[in-house]
């Protein structure tokens, strides 16, 4: 079951994984076109932190494939992985909290040794992340969950990737920095990253994404475009079982 381009730039096929004897997907197949915005919503232990896993090679399915630009990944590791063009916007954030915010962003390059451009990306993200560039002597650990969101995008894009995945972007944030996360994404997504990112808040992940799928007990229930998803009444069902998905 596929969504998107016809030849998508990531992809997980009939994927199974398992944790010893307990599966936790069952022929999982996801694809993420290039230059789109893919969700996967669902609900606690439905899979979606462990998909985020295999596709950074941190977790290897049983049996299935995982692709990115035409080439598997399985078996690569996860610097060998970031250095195809996947970054990551890990869930919590996963900052460096006694570092200063700088030293965490330029983390982001560590895969790169072009220091004049990576100097010049860096004059980019305080563009594109203003409120950085005055905290960028201050300890990481010391900022609000929104600025460290905004320092783990900004990590995430120092390393130039064509994808990035973002594991619960919106997770603990007040709504005017879900509001400005939410804006971010757009704005890296139309600067020609594609993006796939978990989520649980489906009805803002809808208001901006391409594709969605909704993942139940490690199945795909519902696949489609965002906004006929948004519309589905069986979003609801499928999604936490209630009026959450709404």
């Amino acid at each position: 079951m596929t969504t998107g381009a016809a030849e998508p730039l990531l992809a997980l096929t009939d994927v199974n994984t398992f944790y010893g004897q307990a599966q936790v997907h069952f022929d999982l197949s996801i694809s993420v076109g290039r230059g789109h915005i893919v969700c996967l919503l669902g609900g606690n232990a439905s899979g979606k932190s462990t998909t985020m896993k295999i596709i950074l090679g941190l977790v290897k399915p049983r049996s299935g494939e995982v692709t990115f630009d035409g080439a598997s990944l399985i078996g690569l590791s996860t610097p060998q992985i970031v250095r195809r063009g996947i970054a990551s916007v890990p869930e919590a954030r996963r900052l460096f909290a006694d570092m200063s915010v700088r030293e965490n962003i330029l983390m982001g390059a560590f895969v790169r040794n072009d220091r004049d451009a990576v100097a010049q990306d860096l004059d980019k993200m305080l563009t594109l992340f203003p409120k950085l560039g005055q905290r960028l002597s201050q300890r990481a650990g010391s900022l609000s969950g929104g600025e460290q969101q905004m320092v783990a995008m900004a990590r995430a894009l120092m390393g130039r990737p064509r994808l990035i995945v973002m594991d619960e972007p919106t997770m603990g944030l007040s709504p005017l920095y879900v509001d400005r996360v939410l804006e971010l994404i757009r704005t890296i997504n139309q600067d020609g990253v594609s993006i796939f990112m978990v989520e649980q808040n489906a009805s803002l992940a809808l208001e901006i994404a391409h594709e969605a799928y909704v993942l139940q007990t490690g199945k795909i229930v519902l696949s489609g475009p965002a906004r006929t998803l948004k519309d589905d009444p069986r979003v609801r069902d499928a999604y936490l079982g209630g009026s959450e998905a709404a």
